[in-house]
C-alpha cells in the first residue's frame, strides 16, 4: 500500500502520521505572555535535536482558522520556555491543558496544576514534572503558510531539573521510575511495559 499524505484531505493525513509515528514523547510547554500570564499545553511532534549545545524542538500547529498558538505567541514575547516531562501520573492533568481556552486564561490554574518557579528562565514549570527542561529560543521555523502550518521551535536548554531517585549513576535516567508516557494516534497514549537492551 503507498500513500500520498500530500493528497489526503489535511485531517486525513494527520491521522496516518500521527498513527505512524509512534510512540512520541509529550513536550508540555510552559510559557509566560509579556504581560506575565501563564499558559500551559502538550504538544507530541517533539523531540531532541542536539546535546552540544543542548537543544530540543517541538512543532506547534496553527489553529484551524489559520491563527498562532498562545505558546508560539508567548515564546516570540519573551525569548523562554520550559518543556516539562509527563510521567503516567500526570496524564489526566495534561490532558485538560490540551483544551482550548482565551488567550490570558491559565490552563495550569483551570485544572489545578501547581507551578514552581524556575531557576534561569522567567517561565514557571510544572511543580510535580519529573524531569523538566528550561529553554531559552535559538529560533522559531515556520513550515508551510496558513491552516495547519507548522511552527517548529527549537531552544537551548539551560538547565534540567530532574526529580531525586529516578537517576541510576553511571547511566543517567530510570526509565521505570521516570514513568513517561508516549502519544499514540487518536486519544490513544502508552507506558514503558518491556524494556530490553541490544
Amino acid at each position: 500500500m503507498e500513500i500520498d499524505l500530500g493528497a489526503l484531505a489535511p485531517r486525513d493525513a494527520h491521522d496516518m502520521l500521527i498513527g505512524a509515528l509512534i510512540p512520541r514523547p509529550i513536550a508540555w510547554v510552559s510559557t509566560i505572555s509579556g504581560l506575565r500570564q501563564v499558559n500551559l499545553a502538550p504538544f507530541s511532534f517533539f523531540c531532541g535535536v542536539t546535546w552540544s549545545p543542548p537543544t530540543l524542538g517541538f512543532s506547534v500547529v496553527n489553529r484551524s482558522d489559520g491563527s498562532r498558538k498562545d505558546t508560539i505567541v508567548n515564546i516570540e514575547e519573551t525569548g523562554q520556555f520550559v518543556v516539562n516531562m509527563v510521567s503516567h501520573d500526570l496524564a489526566g492533568r495534561m490532558v485538560q491543558t490540551a483544551s482550548s481556552l482565551p488567550r490570558g486564561v491559565s490552563e495550569a490554574d483551570k485544572a489545578g496544576i501547581a507551578m514552581s518557579p524556575s531557576t534561569r528562565v522567567s517561565v514557571p514549570r510544572v511543580k510535580d514534572a519529573r524531569v523538566a527542561f528550561e529553554c531559552t529560543l535559538d529560533r522559531i521555523v515556520t513550515v508551510g503558510q496558513g491552516t495547519h502550518a507548522g511552527n517548529l521551535v527549537l531552544g537551548t536548554i539551560v538547565l534540567m531539573h530532574v526529580r531525586d531517585g529516578i537517576v541510576e549513576e553511571g547511566k543517567g535516567i530510570d526509565p521505570t521510575r521516570f514513568d513517561a508516557i508516549g502519544r499514540l494516534g487518536g486519544s490513544r497514549y502508552c507506558r514503558l511495559q518491556d524494556i530490553f537492551e541490544l
